[in-house]
């Protein structure tokens, strides 16, 4: 059995966490928006920099970064028009 790896598994709770933030503190189409515009976006950054680059710590940290960005405009939003 393969072992169980934290930082995925963190990053998945994390998204998680801010599609329900969005969907409760915004409306129901912010959390779509971000659960599935995000999976868009990142999905295809992480191709692009693996298949070019093969750099897992790139890939993480831009992956990571782009989650960063996004739940910072979810807070300007929320402040902004909430």
């Amino acid at each position: 059995m393969t072992r169980l790896h934290p930082e995925p598994l963190l990053f998945c709770a994390a998204w998680a966490a801010l599609a329900i933030a969005g969907g409760l503190w915004g409306s129901w189409w912010i959390g779509v928006l971000l659960s599935f515009g995000l999976l868009l976006l990142i999905s295809a950054a992480s191709l692009q920099i693996l298949t070019r680059t093969e750099n897992m710590a790139l890939e993480r940290q831009v992956r990571w970064g782009i989650l960063v960005v996004a739940a910072l405009a979810l807070v300007v939003g929320i402040n902004a028009f909430g």
